[in-house]
């Protein structure tokens, strides 16, 4: 399947006219089988992105929520206006409170759900492995085998009876696979489970699959020494031919990334994309 995939909303802007950058996360994703969007983005830009991009918003079959943090579903309402009624597909923690920090700042999804419903959101939970579209698969809960991939200890959630998790675990935390005509592409919205974690499920679920392409938030900004030298044999040992780097992966683990796989690598930042 032919795939095209473009960053709509990330940190930083690679376009030179009209885009602008927010600390959140989205992607475009054209198919031969139609149009979808991976996350929202924190709502500053990715209405003004898209029409800048030339990326039709209200052409997406489906919407696919990686986790319920405000910079990856703030720019929800903007989407339904232009699409209208549309499958959103999300893990069902999206909507537990959450807060960073001590000062308790409030880092969840900052719109009640039938505020999103009235505005066309039709959202169908899972906590397991769902195909979206043909060859689009939305991996469900990610098991958790690594002892260096561990929590923020900033963050902290509220479950609906009131029990407080430090750290939040981000149950909830997807990414989407693609079968690609190259090959498998993985896109994290932030990898809150674990970069290694996930590829080691995805390898399970397509084991006779090749992983082309890994794109998002990696988290590797937060994670060690031990964590990012384990990250960078899994990507060796996969064989994975590209890695793009956004959001949560920071300015100097991405640019470590570049120096040791500076032929693999780019960043995927605004305007960014990936074919395959």
């Amino acid at each position: 399947m032919k795939t095209k995939i473009t960053i709509l909303c990330e940190n930083s802007v690679g376009m030179p006219f009209g885009g602008i950058g927010e600390h959140g996360f989205a992607c475009f994703i054209e198919t031969d089988h139609g149009n979808y969007l991976f996350d929202t983005g924190q709502g500053q830009g990715i209405t003004q992105n898209a029409m800048f991009l030339k990326k039709n918003l209200a052409s997406i079959k489906s919407i696919m929520i990686s986790h319920g943090h405000y910079d990856h579903v703030g720019g929800l309402p903007q989407v339904l206006v232009q699409r209208g009624q549309v499958p959103v597909y999300a893990h069902p923690e999206i909507f537990i409170e959450r807060f960073w920090g001590e000062a308790r700042r409030a880092i969840g999804i900052p719109f009640r759900r039938s505020f999103l419903e009235s505005l066309g959101a039709d959202f169908r939970f899972s906590r397991e492995m769902v195909e979206v579209g043909p060859g689009l698969f939305l991996t469900g809960e990610i098991p958790r085998h690594t002892t260096y991939e561990v929590g923020d200890p900033n963050m902290v959630a509220v479950t609906e009876s009131g029990q407080e998790l430090k750290p939040d675990p981000i149950n909830d935390d997807l990414s989407l696979v693609i079968k690609s005509a190259k090959g498998l592409i993985v896109i994290l919205g932030c990898a809150h489970s674990g970069m290694v974690n996930i590829l080691d499920y995805v390898k399970e679920k397509f084991p006779s699959d090749n992983i082309y392409a890994v794109v998002g938030g990696t988290h590797m900004g937060f994670s060690g020494d031990e964590q990012f030298a384990e990250t960078l044999k899994v990507i060796d040992n996969y064989e994975i031919e590209k890695l793009g780097a956004s959001h949560c992966t920071g300015l100097e683990k991405s640019a470590l990334l570049y120096a040791r796989m500076p032929e693999r690598f780019f960043f995927a930042c605004v305007g960014a994309s990936l074919e395959a």
